[in-house]
């Protein structure tokens, strides 16, 4: 892959100044293969120098690629997880259902971040219509269903490429680590909702008992992941490009055990059998909930359509 890397300040405060280094770069890019840049991979343990900024105390790598490097990595990416996506779609779904009532009506949402549109059949069946995602990779777009394919543009989440105030949810799931500038992102898709609409996002929770637990071991801890979220960081983004109402709270996920295992920091020749077994037919579809560590955080953009972002 081309390898270019930038430096750059804080990507939520804007600070300058740096902060306490929290981890050096152990990146090792010979050694990455096509699902580096894949959603749901198995774990390289691998992360670029990390920063908690001295000012708004979010973590983020510092140098990291530059756009045009994710981009060539992000858009080769392969594709194995259809399986999860789906599951997935399932716990963000009952998230939605939640705040149905809440929103100016269900014509035009965007999710940043598709994959395979698993999600977007879930909006279908929940009734919404003028349904669009975004997705960088060509993989998951491939492989997605014949009806929904159509959905999905191809390509990283530019606002100026949809009319302003059109969406009255726009969702964002485990992508917001990924964007070289997530306050830009947050800002465009205010930008883009309707008075009253919805900003749902999922982010890794830096945190949590189980990042404590498995250290600079746990899968948080990733080449793709620019910047990582805690509940104050990541309310701090809602907050700070206008977003009202915001609340974060933990998530459960489900998933099938060969996916959780997956994830674990145990010696691939151990790894590898166990897989082997979990993937039989009779486990393989056997999904168990864990709350590993995300947090779901939502907001609204305020019926007074003057409202100014911080």
């Amino acid at each position: 892959m081309k390898a270019e890397w930038l430096e750059r300040g804080c990507p939520l405060c804007g600070s300058q100044s740096g902060g306490r280094v929290f981890a050096e770069s152990n990146i090792d890019l010979a050694a990455l293969d096509g699902f580096a840049f894949a959603s749901r991979k198995s774990p390289e343990y691998m992360h670029p120098r990390l920063i908690e900024c001295g000012r708004c105390g979010i973590l983020y790598g510092n140098p990291v690629l530059s756009p045009d490097s994710l981009a060539g990595a992000y858009q080769e990416a392969e594709f194995d997880s259809a399986g999860e996506a789906r599951l997935a779609s399932i716990t963000y779904a009952a998230l939605v259902r939640r705040i149905l009532s809440r929103l100016p009506d269900l014509n035009g949402t965007l999710d940043i971040g598709a994959g395979d549109g698993a999600f977007l059949e879930a909006l279908l069946q929940l009734g919404f219509r003028e349904i669009t995602g975004v997705e960088p990779s060509k993989a998951p777009v491939a492989a997605a269903k014949a009806h929904i394919r159509p959905l999905i543009h191809s390509g990283f989440f530019r606002p100026d490429d949809f009319p302003p105030a059109s969406f009255s949810l726009i969702s964002c799931f485990q992508t917001l680590e990924h964007v070289s500038a997530p306050a830009e992102a947050v800002r465009g898709a205010y930008h883009l909702l309707k008075p009253g609409g919805a900003l749902l996002v999922v982010v890794h929770n830096r945190k949590a008992a189980s990042a404590r637990l498995l250290g600079m071991k746990s899968p948080i801890f990733d080449i793709e992941h620019l910047q990582l979220f805690c509940p104050t960081t990541i309310r701090q983004l809602l907050e700070r490009a206008g977003f009202r109402e915001v609340t974060v709270s933990g998530l459960w996920n489900r998933y099938p055990l060969h996916y959780w295992t997956k994830l674990l920091p145990i010696p691939a020749r151990v790894k590898r059998p166990l897989l082997a077994v979990l993937k039989l037919p009779i486990l393989r579809e056997l999904p168990v909930a864990l709350p590993a560590g995300n947090l779901a955080c939502l907001g609204f953009k305020p019926l007074d359509s003057d409202a100014q972002s911080v």
